[in-house]
């Protein structure tokens, strides 16, 4: 998947009419989740994504200690919008990774996180369910 791809991707599930919101919060999610991140899940999880996003999880300030709530707060604060919309504009977005990304690669990720992040991939899971 190419980069226009993906945030074409973004831009239908979050519904927005314009590119540059779909780039904004695609930014605002995978930034902040490269911060939770160790450097090697981060470099993992965006290896098989384009360069023009990949970037975003590998060049945050990784390794950073913050509970779900100051994940969505940082979301909510990037990309302008409420918390509830940055909730669910992050959960859609890593809904997407985990239809691109490896499995392996993602459960890494996920299994670094604390407990309190499950709510990051409810919308995984109901997909994983289908």
């Amino acid at each position: 998947m190419n980069y226009k791809e993906f945030i074409g991707q973004v831009q239908h599930r979050l519904e927005y009419a314009q590119f540059g919101q779909a780039v904004r919060a695609t930014r605002a999610t995978l930034t902040t989740l490269g911060e939770r991140l160790h450097e090697g899940e981060a470099t993992d999880l965006a290896s098989p994504l384009p360069m023009e996003i990949d970037r975003y999880l590998t060049e945050a300030d990784s390794g950073q200690r913050f509970d779900y709530g100051e994940f969505v707060g940082r979301v909510a604060d990037r990309e302008d919008v409420d918390r509830p919309t940055a909730n669910y504009h992050a959960q859609q977005i890593v809904a997407l990774l985990a239809e691109i990304v490896p499995p392996g690669n993602l459960e890494k990720a996920r299994n670094q996180l604390p407990d309190d992040y499950e709510r990051l991939f409810e919308l995984t899971d109901l997909a994983a369910e289908e």
